[in-house]
């Protein structure tokens, strides 16, 4: 448990200060960051085999580039679901997706 705080706290930090080099994401604070956080874990855990499982036939004839979508989706679910987090545009969300998946990474890595 107290590792999942840990990855839960790291990644808030890493979603709180991304929007200072990422123009097309803002977080209003470290509550919206924390949420972000923490609906991002859920939407990873839960939703996100189930759009790969839907979207596997694209995702073999694009040769798995499909997954990228799939990440940008997630973040825009995330836009959705929590206030005082705003996201647009295509690329710098791909971007946020694969920070967060770099900061999981390294976090996990450490913990082991």
């Amino acid at each position: 448990m107290i590792n999942y705080l840990i990855r839960l706290a790291c990644c808030a930090a890493a979603v709180y200060f991304m929007p200072q080099f990422l123009t097309q994401i803002k977080v209003d604070g470290t509550t919206a960051a924390l949420i972000v956080a923490l609906v991002m874990s859920f939407l990873n855990t839960f939703v996100k085999p189930i759009l790969k499982l839907l979207s596997l036939p694209i995702t073999i004839l694009t040769l798995g580039l499909f997954s990228l979508v799939i990440n940008v989706v997630i973040v825009y679910l995330c836009d959705y679901l929590v206030d005082g987090f705003k996201v647009s545009g295509f690329i710098q969300p791909l971007i946020f997706g694969f920070i967060l998946s770099i900061v999981n990474s390294l976090v996990g890595s450490f913990q082991e």
